[in-house]
Formats: C-alpha cells, sequence, structure tokens
C-alpha cells in the first residue's frame, strides 16, 4: 500500500492567509515548511488512487506528476472518500467538477449536507454519490477495503446553531480502516476522546494517522488567535491527562503519524519541547509529500 500526504495542516493550512502566530511568522519567513490542509492519497499499484478527504487546496495537491491526466481528459484519480462535513474536508469537491468520473463516499449524515447546498450541485453526472454505511466495508479501487466507523466528533462548524455543538457519534465524524497488500491502516483525521474501545481498535495497525490538530487543548487561547478549545472544536489534545500521548502510550502500533495539524501547534518547531515529547513517544509528524510504503 502507497500513502501520499497530499495536506498535512488543519483548516486554513500554514501560514492562514491572515495570521501571524508563531508558527505563520516561521512559516512566511521560510523556517518552516509550509503546509496545505489535510487530505491523503492512497494506491496499492501507484496508477489508481483514492483520496481521502477534498481539501480546498486539493487542485494543487493534484498537481504532482503522478496524478497527471491519463490521455487527453481523465484522471487517476478513482474515488475521493470523505469523513466528515467540515470545509476543510469538502471543499475541494469544487475543484473536481470538470467532467471527469469518481466515485465519492461519505455517510448518509455527510451526503445530506452536500445535498441540502446548490452549490455542490456543480459536481458533473459522472461523480457517483455512494453511500458508505457505518462498519461496512466497501472497494474504493480492486484490492482496497475502506470500512468506516464512527469516532467521538461533532458536527461542522457551520451545522452548530441548527444541530448543536455537542460531541456525538455517528456518521457526523468517522475514521477509515483501509485494507490491502496484506496491510491495515487507520485514518483518523479528527477525533474529540479516545476511548478503550478505539484504542482496542487502533491496536496492531501498521499505520496510524491520527488528529494532530493541539498538542495543548488551550493552546489557541495562549496564542491569542482564538477564544475554543480544542475540545470545543472536537479534538482531543495530544498533550496532558487523557491526550493522545497518554492514552496511546504501550499500545502496539507499526508507525505512528499526527495530521490535521493547526497552525498554533508547537510540535511544528523543531525546538520545542512538545517536539520532543512527540518524537520520544515515537510519534511522526506529516508534512505535504510524506510518502509510506506500508
Amino acid at each position: 500500500m502507497i500513502l501520499t500526504v497530499l495536506g498535512a495542516a488543519a483548516g486554513g493550512g500554514v501560514p492562514q492567509w491572515n495570521c501571524a502566530c508563531r508558527n505563520c511568522s516561521l512559516a512566511r519567513a521560510g523556517d518552516l515548511p509550509r503546509m496545505t490542509q489535510s487530505s491523503v492519497a492512497v494506491s496499492l499499484d501507484g496508477t489508481g488512487w483514492v483520496v481521502l478527504n477534498a481539501s480546498p487546496d486539493i487542485r494543487a495537491q493534484l498537481a504532482a506528476p503522478r496524478f497527471a491526466p491519463q490521455g487527453l481528459r481523465g484522471s487517476p484519480v478513482k474515488g475521493v472518500v470523505v469523513t466528515n462535513a467540515d470545509v476543510d474536508h469538502i471543499a475541494g469537491l469544487l475543484s473536481l467538477r470538470e467532467g471527469t468520473g469518481f466515485d465519492l463516499w461519505a455517510s448518509a449524515e455527510t451526503h445530506a449536507v452536500l445535498a441540502a447546498s446548490p452549490v455542490f450541485g456543480v459536481l458533473s453526472e459522472v461523480v457517483l454519490r455512494r453511500d458508505m454505511a457505518l462498519d461496512e466495508g466497501f472497494n474504493p479501487i480492486p484490492g482496497l477495503t475502506v470500512t468506516p466507523f464512527a469516532v467521538p466528533g461533532k458536527v461542522a462548524l457551520f451545522l452548530e446553531a441548527e444541530q448543536g455543538a455537542y460531541h456525538r457519534m455517528g456518521g457526523q465524524t468517522v475514521g477509515l480502516e483501509i485494507t490491502g497488500g496484506g496491510k491495515r491502516v487507520l485514518y483518523i483525521p479528527g477525533c474529540a476522546s479516545l476511548p478503550d474501545w478505539l484504542l482496542d481498535r487502533i491496536e496492531g495497525a501498521d499505520v496510524l494517522f491520527f488528529d494532530g490538530t493541539v498538542f495543548h487543548d488551550d493552546e489557541m487561547i495562549r496564542e491569542g488567535v482564538g477564544a475554543k478549545t480544542g475540545a470545543r472544536m472536537g479534538h482531543v489534545a495530544i498533550g496532558g491527562a487523557g491526550g493522545t500521548l497518554e492514552r496511546l502510550s504501550g499500545r502496539r502500533v507499526g508507525r505512528k503519524i499526527l495530521i490535521h495539524i493547526n497552525n498554533t501547534n508547537p510540535i511544528l518547531r523543531p525546538d520545542s519541547p512538545e517536539r520532543a515529547a512527540v518524537t520520544a513517544a515515537g510519534w511522526d509528524i506529516a508534512l505535504d509529500g510524506t510518502e509510506i510504503a506500508a
């Protein structure tokens, strides 16, 4: 299985267009890598690809030679799988409207959000909208099985006024278990907590991509760029009591990679104690272009 990180950042990327926090300033100066919004491409043979989440940056992300058109018009992207209705995971669909067919897989809840917005009607009729049922595997390309499962989360920000901002379980936020070529990969870019049953499901994975949005639950407040905590946004903190490092300590996982990293997260700075903590715990930090052969 070939896994390519198309984008590693949370919403807005790094640097964000309107932010002068430490990380954004360092990225503008060339002292930290720039990062687009989170998405991963998966293939078994390097010719047919499935994209996990369609970020607003997808046009640039798919400009790499390996995603070049096949013939005058076409694409090696055979499917897109969406884990929730967050803007940074669905807005890129609007850049995939030029008449090349692919399968669009999403939960019933996310499909309902897309159907309720007339702007997504621009997707060509050759884009097949396919329902993915929780805990039922499907094959977006031959030999690759994707099984979606609910993880703790919440509805997208733009739905909170109507549906509430509290944490919930269901098709609003899903993780993906991906198997093929004798390997098992888990992709969980958004997760509000790590209950025991989820730890058990993660156990033994060859590769885990996990929510790396914030290291400190209150880091946006610390940086002076926002009033929300990670928990309020539906993201478990990496550090602290009940955080990712603590909860996954001692679990058997082949490679652990943090993705969907917010622009405020200190793990982006190589000299930070937070970076040292995640490295000591055996975690890698995703960057745009990171490639893993599982």
